[in-house]
């Protein structure tokens, strides 16, 4: 009889073992090619910043493609940080995998990652990587998980990549150089966001309720709800990753760190987009985001401040007449 469908994972409470490993390679659930043609983009993403952004994409579907190896394995073990999130054999090997991959292209570009840490360097470049956005996703069999792999240089950031590797989709961009989709991590097209100029037409995406209130502000959440037209849990690196396709229009994070959303800001402005933290500044080091079509950015932001009505109050509020 076959053993039934689950995921048999199981958490290893308040583990210190977030240490330094020698990585395994794992079997990738596909051996199609990740090496891309350089007809695959323009000619930018060759010729400036030394083939950094080429690569980008190269190290961020190789590192995406190594989490397979343990997506919806049965053994798969949960071991909780000090902060109480996930972290697992496959958030750590596909964070060696980059790193490994940046060393040897580039050994004096500075490195910094959710997993380990930061590698000092000595030019003027930094890749930053989230080698699993959306652990809880990945434990749980869920394929909306993401890799986040972002080039910044001189402290911006030049480039980034939205990995999706169980669903084979992703989304990359170089500033300059525009934004790109893929849904088979091979051929790749332009993509924009969404042209929806109302919040009241729009859909809103974020990754858990539970981080408003963690923040202090569980109201903003039910702003957002009561403004838009739709809300859904679809949220972490997917959540941008739609907003930046044109399949959402706004994506919040109540709570980030700078692996989370280095990837997020270029791809978002190369697809007409915007991001930005909750106070309006271009920056992925503000502690929270705001990603959206650009056209609904000041009234996501005013929403999310308290500064403009909702449809619930302007109901519980009617106009007098004069």
């Amino acid at each position: 009889m076959e053993k039934p469908l689950g995921w048999g994972w199981e958490f290893r409470q308040k583990s210190s073992m977030i240490h330094q490993i020698d990585p395994t390679i794992c079997p990738f659930a596909s051996s199609r090619k990740t090496t891309l043609a350089a007809s695959s983009f323009p000619a930018v993403w060759h010729d400036s910043h030394e083939g950094r952004l080429e690569a980008m994409v190269d190290i961020a579907v190789a590192a995406g493609r190594h989490t397979l190896g343990y997506f919806r394995r049965q053994e798969l073990i949960v071991d909780l940080k000090a902060d109480e999130s996930p972290v697992t054999v496959a958030d750590r090997e596909a964070e060696q995998e980059a790193r490994k991959r940046i060393a040897s292209r580039y050994p004096a570009d500075a490195v910094a990652g959710e997993e380990f840490a930061d590698v000092r360097g000595t030019s003027d470049y930094r890749w930053t990587i989230d080698p699993i956005d959306g652990t809880k996703s990945f434990v749980c069999g869920v394929p909306l998980y993401s890799t986040l792999l972002a080039l910044e240089y001189q402290d911006e950031p030049v480039g980034g990549a939205i990995i999706l590797p169980a669903l084979r989709e992703a989304v990359v961009a170089a500033v300059g150089g525009g934004c790109y989709y893929s849904d088979d991590l091979e051929q790749w097209r332009a993509t924009r966001v969404s042209d929806r100029k109302e919040l009241s037409a729009a859909v809103f995406v974020t990754s858990e309720v539970q981080s408003f209130v963690d923040r202090g502000d569980p109201s903003a959440f039910e702003r957002m709800q009561s403004s838009c037209w739709l809300t859904r849990t679809w949220g972490d690196g997917y959540g941008y990753m739609m907003v930046a396709t044109g399949r959402a229009d706004v994506m919040v994070d109540p709570i980030c760190k700078a692996w989370d959303v280095a990837a997020i800001l270029p791809i978002l402005s190369e697809a007409g987009g915007r991001f930005t933290d909750w106070a309006g500044r271009s920056t992925v080091r503000g502690g929270d985001g705001v990603g959206t079509n650009g056209r609904l950015h000041d009234a996501a932001l005013a929403v999310l401040a308290g500064k403009a009505s909702t449809p619930a109050q302007d109901d519980a509020h009617p106009t007098r007449a004069s």
